[in-house]
């Protein structure tokens, strides 16, 4: 009997291993999976290049000062998002401090970074932790703000689309280039890469699905999110909500465009150019990577060539964009975080009155 009981204690220890292996591995592989697909494209792209050139122009070509006007821009898209999510939350009677919103915010973004979109977890975990507001209920207004987004991206880019047709017209006109040679132009593993990418794209979405549904079993909790994404309709101020929305998305864009004058190659380009790489890289960034690497550069650069940029003066565009835009999401990663250790979380008791 006791090597019965031996042999069955074993067994359950055994088996109870085997659930922790499970989750360290899928932790592991939402790390790795996103790094290697990141981590391929750039491979591709730069493969044979000079990196002699990214210094070159980095230290000797490069206008510096653009890069510099252009970071504000990038602080002030995630105030403005922050600043926003906050006022979502007070109809279903959830009141984060403003400092509370906008460094968790911060945080989400920098947290992306290692692992695509978990940053949107950590912080509704951010808002429970320091205000103590129900974390199914933060994720149902991030749903919300994600479905608005989605909607700005898609009129943003109806609208460039319908700004942009007389130049294609004029372009094929003038060079005699029809719509085949110009896809020509976009190689078979240029075409592997954008299925590669849809295809992550899917499986990134399947994968979230089937989190929600696995989270969300609890019927309390499924109210508490569909409440949450509902919060839209109940909104004090919908016009403040509007400018908020416009001030996101218009921060990102000068964010972006102002990189142009940094380079001579892209310094010429007109602004509906810049507007129709960026709506091209917005896009992109879905693709589950670390802020986009990888899909972005590879998009973007695609646009710049298409608008007659030399095709190794688009690879030190995007390469230097790209990172230094990378290392402010981990700067301001780091300055909420430690802005949220030196904050004190409110009571439980006074977070229905906290209205800082």
């Amino acid at each position: 009997m006791k090597r019965l009981t031996f042999v069955c204690s074993n067994k359950e220890s055994v088996m109870s291993i085997f659930p922790v292996k499970s989750k360290m591995a899928e932790r592991t592989m939402k790390v790795l999976l996103p790094l290697l697909l990141g981590g391929a494209i750039l491979y591709w792209m730069y493969r044979g290049f000079d990196f002699g050139l990214i210094r070159h122009t980095v230290l000797h070509e490069m206008n510096w000062w653009w890069m510099l006007a252009s970071l504000p821009f990038g602080v002030t898209a995630q105030v403005f998002r922050g600043l926003r999510w906050r006022q979502t939350l007070s109809p279903i009677g959830e009141h984060a401090r403003r400092t509370t919103a906008v460094n968790a915010i911060f945080v989400n973004y920098a947290t992306s970074l290692v692992i695509p979109r978990s940053g949107e977890f950590v912080r509704c975990g951010v808002l429970k932790r320091w205000d103590h507001i129900p974390f199914v209920k933060s994720l149902g207004t991030v749903v919300t703000e994600r479905a608005v987004d989605s909607l700005v991206v898609l009129m943003v880019t109806a609208i460039t689309l319908l700004m942009q047709l007389p130049m294609f017209h004029r372009f094929f006109v003038t060079t005699g280039v029809h719509l085949d040679q110009l896809l020509g132009r976009f190689t078979t593993t240029g075409y592997i890469v954008t299925l590669i990418c849809l295809i992550a794209t899917i499986i990134l979405a399947w994968v979230l699905v089937g989190q929600m549904r696995l989270g969300h079993r609890v019927k309390d909790a499924a109210a508490h999110l569909w409440q949450g994404v509902v919060s839209l309709r109940h909104i004090d101020s919908p016009t403040l909500y509007i400018i908020y929305t416009l001030g996101i998305w218009g921060s990102y864009f000068v964010h972006f465009h102002l990189t142009f004058y940094c380079f001579e190659d892209t310094a010429s380009l007109s602004i509906s150019s810049a507007l129709v790489a960026f709506v091209v890289g917005s896009i992109a960034v879905i693709v589950p990577t670390p802020n986009g690497a990888g899909p972005w550069h590879f998009s973007v650069k695609t646009m710049l060539i298409l608008y007659g940029v030399e095709s190794n003066a688009a690879l030190v565009f995007v390469l230097v964009v790209h990172t230094v835009q990378t290392f402010l999401v981990v700067l301001l990663g780091i300055m909420g975080w430690i802005s949220l250790l030196l904050t004190r979380p409110l009571k439980q008791e006074t977070n229905d009155t906290t209205t800082r």
